[in-house]
């Protein structure tokens, strides 16, 4: 009995002594790739990246021509088609942050956000001044979707891989259906492991 509580106590030291556990904060905006999967940096640089590629694009000086004002944009679905868990979400709010962040665009919600001001709006209209209280047929209706996926492609052989991504994104005119710009990106990370793990 007696060995079976020492081995029992050496077993729970040897744990608690090799797990121990640092958390250090970093900068929000320091570059720290520790799995070689999609992660908050590529979510943001390729945001970065692909709006500035469609903001210089000549559809948007063509549009501000004919029209005399900003074009009007909605972030539509971007589909994640790797086989890996990605919050395409946090993308497209990266995406919508960049767009509005540019001036050049005006923005309006998506469909789950226009849901719940609808549902404000109607409520005002029985608790509301009648001052104070929205229309609710004055929406600002989007001129274009922004909309796209996420694939993804590995290469791996004893201990070292290639994960390959392309984000492609399309901008459509509402109304024609016409496609204004279309634009990819592409990252491509080397991963190396130690094949045996002392």
């Amino acid at each position: 009995m007696k060995k079976i509580v020492l081995i029992l106590t050496i077993a729970t030291l040897t744990v608690s002594c090799g797990s121990k556990k640092q958390v250090s904060r970093i900068g929000r905006n320091e570059m720290v790739d520790l799995s070689g999967k999609w992660n908050d940096t590529d979510s943001r640089l390729v945001a970065e990246e692909m709006v500035n590629s469609m903001m210089s694009s000549a559809w948007i000086t063509r549009f501000v021509k004919d029209n005399g004002r900003n074009p009007v944009v909605i972030v539509g679905k971007v589909r994640n088609k790797t086989d890996e868990h990605i919050s395409t979400s946090t993308f497209t709010k990266d995406l919508e942050k960049v767009l509005i962040n540019s001036g050049m665009v005006d923005f309006v919600a998506s469909n789950e956000e226009r849901a719940q001001v609808r549902d404000e709006r109607k409520d005002q209209q029985s608790n509301a001044s009648m001052e104070t209280a929205k229309q609710m047929v004055n929406e600002t209706g989007a001129d274009y979707m922004l909309s796209g996926d996420i694939v993804s492609m590995t290469d791996a052989i004893e201990g070292e891989k290639i994960k390959y991504y392309q984000t492609s994104l399309e901008l459509i005119h509402i109304e024609s259906n016409k496609k204004s710009w279309i634009g990819d990106k592409k990252i491509k990370k080397y991963i190396a492991q130690d094949k045996y793990k002392s």
